[in-house]
C-alpha cells in the first residue's frame, strides 16, 4: 500500500495540502465536465451518433493537450504560477456558464465545440501550473513520492466528477447544461483554495538569462528534435513510450468500438440505457486503474520492467479478443477493467523507464513527446474506427485490429529491449 504511506508522508505539508486541494477540487470538477461532453456528444436521444462523430469529440477532448502541452511551459516559467492558479479558475468557469448559455440557447453544435475547446485549453494551463508549481510545496526528499501521489488521486478524483455527472442525469434528469454550471461553479472554487498560498510561493524564481517569449516558443519545437533523437538513443525509455503510445491507439480504439455498441448493436438505440451501460465500463476501468498502482510497484519488482510490460500488453490483447470477439453486453465491462490494468500497469513502467534512462537535461523535452503521444494517438484511433467501424458498431475487423495490435507490440518490445546484462559472479 506504498501509495497510502506516500500520502501520509507528503500530506504532512500545510503549502502541499493546499496545491494537492486545488488539484482535486478542480480535477473533479473535470469529471462533471467531460462526462457532460460525452453524454452531449455521443448519448443524446435527439442526435444519431456516427464513429466520425466519435472521433470529433475525442478530438476536442484530447487534441489541446496535445497541440498545447510543449508550449505552456513556456509561460508557466514567465508568469505567476499562484496567479494562474487563482484566475485560470475564474476564466473556465466563466467559459463554461457561457457553453452552458449556447446550450439552453440551442446554438449549432459548432459553436459548443469551440467553446470546449477553450474551456480544454485554459485547463492544460492550470494543470501544467499545478504540476510545476510542487517542488515549491514539497521537499526534495520527498518528490518522488508527491509524483506518484498526486497524478494517481487527481485520475481518481475525475472518476469520481464522471460518476456525480451521471447520477445527475440518471437520477436528477439534469441537463448537459446544468452539469455544465455545475462544472464551473466547483472549479471556481478551487481558485479560492489557491487563494490561501502566498502569491511568490510557487515561482517561478527570477532568472535575467531566461530567453525571450519568442525566443522560447522557436526553441520548444528545436527542443521536441532534439529529444526525439535523444530518446531514440535510449532504448528502454523509447520502447517504453512505445508501449505507452500503442496502448493508447488501442484503447482510443476499443473506447469508440464500446461507445457505437452501446448506442446502437446492445440498446437499439436507447441513449439512456447506452449511456447507463458505458458508464459502467467507466467504472470497471478506473477500478482497473487504481488497482495497477498497487500491484505494478509489486510485480515490476519480481518479474522487472522489461517482462511486466509484455506481460500486460500480451494480456490486453488476448482477453480483449476473448471477451469482446462474442458481442455480448456482459463482455464490455470486464473488458473495460482488464485494459485498465494493462493499460495503467504500461503507463507506469514506461514513466519510470523514461525517468530512469533520459538524461536529466532532456527529461522536459522527453515527458512534452510523451503527452503528444499519450492523447494524440488516442485521438488518431478514433480516426481509424471512424473509418472501419459499421454503423451498429459490430466490426470483427475492429477487434481483430486492437488484439492483433497489442500482440504485435508486446513483441516489438521484446526485439527492442536491451537484453539485462548478467551481473557477474
Amino acid at each position: 500500500m506504498s501509495f497510502v504511506a506516500d500520502l501520509r508522508v507528503v500530506a504532512r505539508g500545510r503549502d502541499f495540502r493546499r496545491l494537492f486541494g486545488t488539484r482535486l477540487v478542480s480535477q473533479f470538477s473535470d469529471g462533471v465536465f467531460q462526462f457532460s461532453v460525452l453524454g452531449f456528444a455521443f448519448f443524446s436521444p435527439e442526435k444519431h451518433t456516427t464513429a466520425l462523430q466519435v472521433a470529433a469529440g475525442f478530438a476536442v477532448l484530447f487534441l489541446p493537450y496535445s497541440i498545447l502541452g510543449p508550449f505552456v511551459g513556456v509561460f508557466i516559467d514567465r508568469w505567476s504560477r499562484r496567479q494562474i492558479l487563482v484566475v485560470a479558475p475564474l476564466v473556465r468557469g466563466g467559459l463554461l456558464l457561457a457553453t452552458a448559455g449556447l446550450l439552453a440557447a440551442k446554438a449549432p453544435d459548432a459553436l459548443f465545440y469551440t467553446a470546449a475547446l477553450c474551456v480544454l485549453g485554459v485547463n492544460r494551463f492550470f494543470l501544467a501550473a499545478l504540476s510545476a508549481s510542487l517542488p515549491h510545496v514539497v521537499p526534495s526528499d520527498k518528490l518522488m513520492a508527491a509524483n506518484a501521489v498526486t497524478p494517481t488521486a487527481g485520475t481518481v478524483v475525475t472518476f469520481i466528477g464522471a460518476g456525480m455527472g451521471f447520477l445527475m442525469r440518471d437520477l436528477l434528469d439534469a441537463s448537459t447544461a446544468a452539469m455544465m454550471v455545475v462544472s464551473g461553479l466547483v472549479f471556481g472554487l478551487s481558485a479560492l483554495v489557491a487563494g490561501t498560498m502566498g502569491r511568490d510561493l510557487l515561482g517561478p524564481e527570477y532568472d535575467p538569462d531566461r530567453p525571450q517569449t519568442r525566443e522560447a516558443v522557436r526553441n520548444v519545437v528545436k527542443g521536441l528534435v532534439e529529444g526525439g533523437r535523444h530518446l531514440l538513443g535510449h532504448r528502454r525509455a523509447a520502447a517504453g513510450m512505445g508501449a505507452m503510445a500503442l496502448h493508447r491507439f488501442m484503447y482510443g480504439m476499443a473506447t469508440a468500438l464500446g461507445i457505437i455498441l452501446y448506442r446502437y448493436y446492445f440498446t437499439g438505440g436507447d441513449a439512456d440505457v447506452a449511456l447507463r451501460g458505458m458508464s459502467l465500463v467507466v467504472v470497471t476501468s478506473g477500478v482497473g486503474f487504481f488497482l495497477a498502482v498497487l500491484l505494478t510497484p509489486w510485480a515490476t519488482e519480481r518479474f522487472t520492467i522489461e517482462r511486466w510490460v509484455p506481460a500486460m500488453l500480451v494480456t490486453a490483447g488476448v482477453l480483449t479478443a476473448v471477451l469482446v470477439a462474442p458481442f455480448q453486453e456482459w463482455g464490455l465491462p470486464v473488458a473495460g477493467f482488464v485494459l485498465g490494468v494493462a493499460g495503467q500497469s504500461v503507463k507506469i513502467c514506461a514513466d519510470t523507464a523514461v525517468q530512469r534512462d533520459v538524461d536529466d537535461a532532456y527529461l522536459g523535452r522527453a515527458f512534452s513527446i510523451y503527452d503528444m503521444l499519450f492523447n494524440g494517438m488516442f485521438v488518431l484511433a478514433a480516426a481509424l474506427s471512424a473509418a472501419i467501424l459499421p454503423p451498429n458498431g459490430k466490426s470483427y475487423l475492429a477487434v481483430a485490429v486492437i488484439a492483433g495490435g497489442y500482440l504485435a507490440g508486446a513483441l516489438v518490445y521484446r526485439l527492442v529491449i536491451p537484453r539485462p546484462v548478467p551481473s557477474p559472479r
